[in-house]
């Protein structure tokens, strides 16, 4: 017997440990007790002891990971005292040296969220199967449940980044590569996170084209001496122009990162030597909060009076800041040797909202946090509501994200930003959804406009409805906003299954008048011969009177009639024929006192019976024997028309394979209900979650859920537990 590898940590890797604590330190003395400290410290211990795999399957050291992740976040962001806590904890949850229950009774029911936030993240993020659209919608969902979860993830993904340089699984560091530059660079530019979303696409270009980031580095080396000459060049006189005017400020010049360099030249398709912004001024003013825009105009006036200033790149996010809470004002002057010159005018506050994004607005509490919340309304409009794949998803992020924006005005003088491009009908449903799907068009600054007229910063917009109006589908290629798209396919699902209604309503009242009785298998099989992928889409023809329900009928009795001729047998003497055991399960059936292991038999779809459910055997046409729930849908039918191939069933005594049951919910959409579910589920022993889909609609949350069981008495518990989750209002097993 072969001894099992012993996964330790490394003399180098305990030494960087030790160095690490001694850094975060000074961040931990001064937002932690001395009891907190002791407690904290007695933990990690054991935990260093009790590690049994210090490592993760890339050979990573989750302890390093961890404190590392904890230090960036202090250095970087905010050291908050539950953030530290919930990112050093982080490990021995997961290696399950601790557990949530204790975590919450030491240190407190937010540590204990976090922590519970960035586990359910780490159970859908799969590094090397992130496009994945479950996995992906799964990561999503659960990064917009909490913010101070994506911030984390955030500083998490780039240590991470930092760390893989030259890994020799080069394949999952492309994976990872392309994880931080689609999705954590993009939430870090909507948060305001700049110098964190350019190390990110810095290193994500470095992993995925490592010949040109090494390339534009190098030559950038090269020219480094002449560009400082040049930044002190401009520097210099400008300075002294702004101390005579007695402000107080602090000037420097910063290069801009490799990948927006790389961007650049591939957009304006030249090499280094003809991208003329290479640089960027920037000049931050320390002035009272009440002086910030006057100040900065000010200094704005004294640089463009000494250089001329180019209008059409004048950028002004002091009057109307971005989405994100970044303020700042940017003009681009023709500074010596006519070279273009990028200076951007700032306060010390703003400064810091550009460098930590939102989360400065935690130190600053008069700034309004609407940003925030408006951010995340936005997140979840995208992700929760989507039902496309993931590089639309992806597609959608960026649009968002990168988008310019525009600005527009209510009759009222109610401001709305907008993504660049934004139809009439974007704006409508920005407004709500019901004026979306009933616009027909716009008043703009008091002349009609139709609902393609895209709006300018500054336009006044009347939307025009009428009850008359319902959504199309050319809809979709007139809005650019991922909300008004997913509103308009909503409109355009509830409209198709409305007139599916109404049309299965109408051929089961002909097949009723007609003394027919419709059966789901031959029905479906009827529909897909006809060429119709979906049935809604069949039976929403049927109600537009493009299939005639009496030709199709004809069609369905003979169909059915050819299968129903032949011998009638009993079940007694039905031979039934020994094929393969379901999957290779221990057998769980019995026809009376005999076990049918080993026959051919399969569990009826449409029912899914679990071990415990009363159940009954139906011999089908095909050999095997189908086994339906007692309370199935179609039981009645199939006990009416087909007495004959009846026979009993019943379970053997022992519980069996892991099976489907689906579960039907309705509630309140309230925040955070998926993630309360599936939390639940996902700490049910046995149970595990298979699929869900989910939908919402004027305030209420509908959704199936598929969870795989090996008997019903789980079923029955996770039942009773998920009517405790708050907002659920209705749960049935289908």
């Amino acid at each position: 017997m072969e001894n099992p590898i012993v996964d330790t940590l490394s003399i180098k890797e305990k030494r960087e440990i030790v160095s690490l604590l001694a850094e975060v330190r000074p961040y931990v003395e001064e937002r932690f007790s001395r009891e907190e400290i002791e407690s904290f410290r007695r933990l990690m211990r054991e935990g260093m002891r009790a590690s049994r795999h210090p490592h993760d399957s890339k050979g990573l050291c989750q302890a390093i990971l961890g404190l590392k992740t904890a230090l960036l976040f202090a250095q970087a962001i905010e050291p908050d005292h539950n953030i530290l806590l919930a990112i050093a904890l982080y490990p021995l949850l997961k290696e399950e040296l601790t557990d949530i229950v204790s975590v919450r009774k030491r240190w407190g029911e937010d540590v204990a969220g976090l922590l519970t936030g960035l586990f359910s993240v780490d159970k859908f993020s799969n590094k090397n199967n992130v496009v994945h659209q479950d996995n992906f919608r799964g990561l999503m969902v659960s990064l917009a449940d909490d913010i101070r979860v994506i911030i984390i993830m955030i500083v998490r993904n780039l240590v991470l980044m930092r760390s893989i340089n030259h890994h020799p699984d080069e394949e999952w560091v492309r994976n990872v590569a392309f994880e931080a530059s689609c999705l954590y660079a993009q939430l870090a530019h909507r948060l305001g996170l700049y110098k964190i979303k350019g190390e990110l696409e810095d290193l994500a270009l470095k992993y995925t084209n490592r010949e040109i980031f090494t390339q534009i580095a190098h030559k950038l080396n090269q020219t480094k001496k002449s560009r400082d000459a040049y930044i002190k060049s401009f520097i210099d006189p400008v300075k002294a122009k702004l101390e005579e005017a007695g402000l107080k400020f602090e000037i420097k010049g910063r290069t801009k990162s490799i990948s927006s360099i790389w961007n650049k030249m591939k957009k304006q398709k030249v090499d280094l030597q003809g991208i003329y912004d290479l640089f960027a001024i920037r000049v931050i003013i320390d002035t009272p909060r009440e002086k910030e825009k006057s100040d900065c105009w000010l200094a704005y006036s004294i640089v463009a009076d000494m250089y001329t200033a180019n209008p059409a790149r004048m950028k002004d996010w002091i009057s109307i800041p971005k989405s994100n809470g970044y303020e700042s004002l940017h003009a681009t002057v023709m500074g010596p040797e006519s070279k273009w010159v990028e200076v951007q005018f700032r306060t010390r506050r703003m400064d810091l909202v550009a460098e930590k994004g939102l989360a400065a607005h935690w130190r600053y509490k008069g700034v309004k946090s609407d940003n925030t919340d408006q951010w995340m309304t936005n997140v979840r409009d995208i992700l929760e509501t989507a039902d496309s794949g993931p590089m639309q998803l992806m597609k959608d992020m960026r649009l968002d994200v990168y988008g310019k924006e525009v600005f527009a005005f209510t009759p009222k003088g109610d401001l709305f930003r907008l993504s660049s491009g934004a139809t009439v009908l974007d704006f409508a449903f920005h407004i709500h959804s019901n004026v979306g799907a009933h616009c027909t068009g716009a008043v703009v600054n008091g002349q009609h406009r139709k609902i393609t007229y895209r709006i300018n910063s500054g336009d006044t917009v009347e939307i025009l409805t009428s009850a008359n109006q319902t959504p199309k589908m050319d809809w979709l290629n007139i809005v650019v906003s991922t909300k008004a798209r997913n509103k308009i396919k909503q409109c355009l699902n509830e409209d198709l299954q409305r007139r599916a209604d109404l049309g299965k309503e109408l051929l089961e009242r002909r097949a009723k008048n007609r003394k027919i009785e419709l059966e789901e298998a031959a029905l479906m099989k009827l529909i897909l011969k006809a060429g119709y992928k979906y049935a809604n889409e069949f039976f929403a023809d049927m109600a537009d009177e493009k299939i005639d329900p009496g030709k199709f009928l004809n069609s369905y009795m003979e169909e059915t009639a050819a299968k129903s001729e032949g011998p009638r047998i009993s079940a007694g003497e039905f031979q039934m024929q020994r094929g393969e055991e379901p999957e290779g399960k221990s057998d769980v059936l019995m026809i009376g006192e005999k076990s049918i292991n080993g026959l051919k038999y399969k569990f009826a779809r449409c029912c899914n019976p679990i071990y415990g459910d009363e159940v009954f055997g139906f011999i089908s046409s095909d050999g095997y024997v189908k086994i339906h729930r007692n309370d199935c849908p179609n039981a009645a039918n199939i006990r009416d028309r087909y007495p004959y191939r009846i026979i009993k069933a019943d379970w053997s005594g022992k519980s069996g394979a892991m099976l489907p049951a689906t579960l039907r919910i309705i509630g309140n959409d309230d925040i955070g209900i998926v993630a309360n579910i599936t939390s639940i589920i996902s700490k049910e022993m046995n149970v595990n979650l298979r699929n869900i889909t989910v939908d919402s609609h004027d305030g209420i949350f509908q959704g199936n859920l598929v969870v795989a069981v090996s008997e019903q008495r789980q079923l029955t518990t996770l039942l009773k537990k998920l009517k405790t989750v708050k907002g659920v209002k209705d749960i049935q097993r289908l």
